[in-house]
């Protein structure tokens, strides 16, 4: 049998650390599925696919494990990792490029969640587009990772015009406004299991000792920068009192919904804001989220009793088949 594949996007020289991340999946993957018995391949795969695509045809690997995040560091090509596979036709793990689409844009997603009826902030995607009075917080279209987002991303209605054209101008790309929900921070872990869907243990994202005036986000910072104040300050926590638990029900339920329409696959992750009365806000949903060990859905995983060479088996138990 062929050896078994990792696609990931490859790296320039100077990427900055969110998106160096995906080596440590790469190696963590890697070295499960060869405890696990598979001969492992690992592939970089650029905006010229022509090598990845010969690579394919030529090997059939038995399956892809698929670590596309972004190519050339825009993450609007997130997609294209699973569409060349779906093309060459070879097996690979997690969501098809349509779901990884639907999801990878915060704008079709929040549609797609409106239309049916699943809560999602209010948004203003035009700089012409009036904004509500109350605070907004300003995010990438395209791009995860809590790219571009920092204290000042958090504006009054007033402000919103102006952030957005600042953004742009400083960040390139596309940019949106999304009503900012006070309140507290969950992330839903999801995993494949023979009769859909297996919701991990909730976690909830603290903001300790978080000075009255400063937003309590998880913004670049707390992701990427670990001496920052708000790396040191944003712990996940999956410990919760019984006055928590209808609540929490109450997110798993949501997390599956999401599951179902944006026909995840594999492994996802819904994260969510609930306000000050206990209203659940999805914010987005993660087809194919980070599978480093350090991160959240590993966590998630671990929690429920998983150790992270079961996490990767049962990704693998569910590979798709073009």
């Amino acid at each position: 049998m062929s050896p078994v594949t990792i696609l990931y996007g490859a790296l320039a020289a100077d990427a900055p650390p969110d998106e160096r991340d995906v080596l440590i999946e790469v190696e963590a993957v890697e070295a499960a599925l060869k405890r696990l018995g598979y001969a492992v391949a690992t592939l970089p795969v650029s905006l010229n696919l022509q090598h990845a695509s010969a690579y394919l045809r030529q090997q059939r690997p038995a399956f892809v494990f698929n670590l596309v995040e972004s190519l050339d560091g825009r993450g609007r090509f997130c997609p294209v990792g699973a569409a060349l596979l779906e093309e060459t036709k070879v097996p690979y793990t997690g969501a098809s490029s349509t779901a990884l689409f639907m999801s990878s844009s915060k704008l079709l997603a929040k549609r797609l969640l409106k239309l049916c009826d699943i809560d999602t902030p209010d948004w203003r995607a035009a700089e012409s587009d009036a904004a509500a009075d109350g605070r907004w917080i300003i995010k990438s279209v395209w791009e995860h990772a809590s790219i571009g987002i920092d204290d000042d991303s958090v504006v009054d209605a007033c402000d919103v015009t102006e952030m957005l054209a600042a953004r742009r101008k400083r960040l390139g790309g596309e940019w949106f406004a999304e009503r900012f929900v006070e309140g507290r921070e969950f992330n839903i872990a999801l995993i494949e299991n023979t009769n859909g869907p297996q919701v991990l243990p909730p976690a909830e994202i603290e903001f300790e000792n978080f000075p009255n005036h400063k937003p309590r986000i998880v913004g670049y910072a707390a992701k990427w920068q670990p001496d920052s104040f708000e790396s040191m300050h944003t712990p996940r926590t999956f410990d919760f009192g019984e006055h928590d638990h209808p609540l929490l029900e109450t997110l798993g339920g949501f997390a599956g919904h999401c599951w179902s329409l944006f026909e995840c696959r594999g492994y996802a992750r819904v994260d969510f804001r609930v306000d000050e009365a206990g209203r659940p806000w999805v914010l987005e949903v993660n087809a194919n989220p980070c599978l480093a060990p350090d991160a959240g859905f590993a966590a998630a995983a671990a929690r429920a009793g998983f150790s992270y060479d079961e996490v990767i088996e049962r990704i693998v138990n569910h590979v798709s088949h073009p």
